[in-house]
């Protein structure tokens, strides 16, 4: 859509000067005043400022078969001539007749009236014009959907074909899977012009890549339901400090109640570092060895906001151990509970591919990465999310508590896959 302003004397002025340069479809989308203050008042005059708006792909052969709307609004203008047998048609006439003896005919004509009415007809020219424009984008895209279908596709210009190359380039380098660089490039293709500049190429892909990034689920202190949160995930990705960080920033930033529980009895140092982190916060702990008295610490703990579980690092290749996982959820409803599956953005494609889709097998999961610091590519994190449809929410970098964690920045990642800085 092109967007421009014309500024003239008149209304009308500023209106007809918009329509010369865009044409009889142009919709006029505002209309402003400019009244001259203080000491320019004498040397310059009022105008009036219009912006119009009009389709940059006016279908002219398809706008033929359309209905012709601007009958219709002159028909609610009164512009067209009644029928010569109606009602309307036989009271014009005996006007005339009346003004051929003499006869003065007293009509209303109030200032107020002459205006709103005025007003009205302005407000449905300015829905004829834009009701036109909509018509002729809805067009363009059946077209456009009807050559997808068919098979047809945009040719795209060598220029055009450079600029994907080194978008395709970059994209690669970060790491992301060619199936999911393919995936996106072809989803702009078709909006972007021939004549486009790198910039606007760029700018498409990037919108598309916060689009596909999606908005950050967050654990969400109003839902109330939703207060046992577990995390899950294999060895050694940091889900402990993970835990500790975000119970440190839920306590201090959003007043709530926390309360932590660890199933981690494997590694007798994961107890002792919860452990620590629960006194400096002054929030209790409980350590649970069986389904059994998960929900016994569960009931204890019943008084609390959020209850952030820690849970044992498994192996995906391993039934047995990832049965002991589901088990601890199923200590649960669904309804009341929140997964967290806490991967490191450092480990390789093939194994994260492995790791989530074996926990898809037990359960529903948000996706926390961890140890950015330790990567420059952050392709994988966006693998992921394409491939498992998983709604991602918490990055985190470093060991201090409770600062290096965040929530998912889209447009940052965005940025950083497409060669900018983070």
């Amino acid at each position: 859509m092109i967007i421009k302003k014309y500024i003239g004397k008149t209304e009308e002025a500023a209106t007809e000067l918009a329509r010369q340069e865009l044409g009889r479809d142009a919709v006029i989308m505002n209309i402003k005043k400019n009244i001259p203050k203080g000491l320019a008042k004498f040397f310059r005059k009022e105008s009036v400022e219009v912006t119009a708006a009009v389709d940059e792909l006016v279908l002219e052969e398809s706008a033929k078969d359309m209905p012709d709307f601007a009958k219709l609004q002159e028909a609610m203008r009164g512009d067209v001539a009644p029928a010569p047998d109606s009602k309307a048609a036989k009271a014009e006439a005996a006007k005339r007749v009346l003004a051929e003896k003499n006869q003065v005919i007293l009509e209303e004509k109030e200032s107020v009236k002459e205006e709103t009415e005025a007003q009205t007809n302005a407000i449905e020219q300015k829905l004829s014009d834009l009701q036109k424009l909509l018509e002729k984008q809805v067009q363009a895209a059946e077209t456009a959907e009807k050559e997808k279908k068919s098979g047809k596709k945009k040719k795209i210009s060598d220029k055009n074909k450079a600029y994907l190359r080194l978008i395709r380039s970059q994209m690669k380098n970060n790491e992301v899977d060619e199936i999911y660089i393919e995936q996106i490039l072809e989803e702009i293709e078709d909006s972007i012009k021939n004549d486009a500049s790198l910039d606007n190429v760029l700018s498409g892909v990037y919108q598309k890549i916060v689009l596909k990034i999606g908005r950050p689920h967050l654990i969400d202190l109003h839902a109330k339901k939703k207060k046992y949160i577990f995390f899950i995930g294999p060895t050694g990705v940091g889900k402990t400090t993970t835990i500790a960080k975000l119970a440190s920033m839920l306590k201090l930033s959003s007043k709530a109640k926390v309360a932590l529980v660890t199933s981690d009895t494997y590694r007798i140092a994961a107890v002792e570092q919860l452990k620590t982190y629960a006194n400096i916060l002054g929030v209790p702990l409980r350590v649970v060895y069986s389904a059994g008295e998960m929900t016994e610490a569960f009931e204890d703990l019943k008084k609390y906001d959020l209850v952030l579980i820690d849970t044992a690092g498994r192996s995906h290749n391993n039934k047995e151990q990832k049965e002991d996982i589901h088990g601890l959820l199923e200590t649960v409803p669904e309804e009341e509970r929140e997964v967290f599956l806490v991967m490191s953005a450092t480990t390789k494609y093939r194994d994260l591919v492995r790791i989530s889709q074996s926990y898809s097998e037990i359960t529903k999961y948000s996706l926390i990465f961890t140890k950015l610091d330790e990567t420059d590519a952050v392709g994988n994190i966006l693998n992921i999310r394409m491939l498992t449809g998983a709604s991602l929410s918490y990055v985190s970098w470093g060991q201090n508590v409770p600062d290096d964690i965040g929530k998912v920045d889209a447009q940052k990642m965005a940025k950083q896959l497409l060669g900018g800085n983070s």
